[in-house]
């Protein structure tokens, strides 16, 4: 055969790549990279606790301490808030942390969450910041185990991570309610938030679960800020209290939990605030209602 004739078989070819294989290869490979940016970036299927209510077997649970800070999913690639969203983590926090997703809490210290809210809601700063930060792991929501399996998992990682912002967070036994609430009560003291208590054979079950449970001085619930009440005496000139609507339409005014400085520069009108309440009258308004803060992110 002629060097033409080759020479025109191979153009042919190429003409034929160009025309059919190579747009379907473009798009099998779109089509996996689509796939797996969605799976990167979508919403966690979090497991969310419900409230504590006396069990029979407590012995059954593992409890820890209820960490007040920001929600931190890692999907062994990026860190994501509990809507999906990428928090600005700098690379040296997640280095050298491994592909298995782990669902924790981004926290500092008690009765900082604040700071902590600041820290990572920030996208301009040099990331400083986060050196304060930690990811306190309490579950490994992939894994096929049951809770006591996950925990030894969890002690695993925490301890083969070569990171010093990768931390898990202590699981107990409880063999008692008085001991459960002896606990409680010490950590309420020094400024913790609560407990939680999660069933040592449950397998990770997404959405709201009595496999998990959480354990707290006082509830606490999110209302809207529709009005502002101005202050009296010693808070002339400040804020005196807000009117906030819930969910269910109940309205009503909070007027206790403010710093100074947070009657100085009140919630906006619309804001979605968190407060806290010891139950509620038979017309279903929280009692005792203070202010706790701003909604958290999300």
């Amino acid at each position: 055969m002629l060097p033409q004739q080759y020479t025109r078989i191979l153009l042919a070819m190429l003409v034929l790549y160009l025309c059919l294989l190579l747009p379907k290869a473009l798009a099998h490979e779109k089509a996996n990279r689509d796939v797996q940016i969605s799976h990167r970036n979508r919403k966690p299927d979090l497991q969310h606790a419900k409230i504590y209510k006396k069990v029979q077997h407590i012995e059954k649970y593992w409890t820890s301490e209820k960490l007040d800070g920001v929600r931190g999913y890692w999907n062994g690639e990026q860190l994501l808030t509990r809507n999906g969203n990428v928090l600005p983590a700098p690379n040296w926090f997640v280095e050298n942390w491994p592909n298995i997703t782990m669902d924790g809490e981004l926290w500092s210290a008690r009765g900082e969450f604040e700071k902590i809210s600041a820290c990572v809601r920030t996208k301009t700063s040099n990331g400083e910041c986060w050196r304060d930060l930690k990811l306190m792991i309490f579950d490994l929501p992939l894994q096929k185990s049951n809770f006591s399996q996950r925990i030894l998992l969890m002690k695993q990682l925490a301890q083969n991570t070569k990171s010093p912002y990768l931390q898990m967070v202590e699981q107990r036994k409880v063999y008692s309610s008085d001991n459960l609430y002896t606990w409680l009560d010490k950590v309420v003291e020094n400024e913790g938030e609560g407990l939680m208590l999660h069933l040592a054979t449950a397998h990770h079950q997404t959405g709201r679960s009595n496999n998990l449970l959480k354990l707290k001085k006082h509830q606490d619930a999110e209302a809207i800020v529709i009005a502002h009440v101005p202050g009296k005496g010693k808070y002339q000139g400040m804020l005196g209290a807000i009117k906030v609507k819930t969910p269910q339409g109940i309205i009503f005014k909070i007027g206790s939990g403010f710093s100074d400085h947070e009657r100085q520069n009140p919630p906006k009108i619309g804001a979605i605030i968190t407060y806290k309440y010891i139950g509620k009258t038979r017309r279903g308004v929280p009692r005792f209602a203070s202010f706790l803060r701003i909604k958290k992110v999300h």
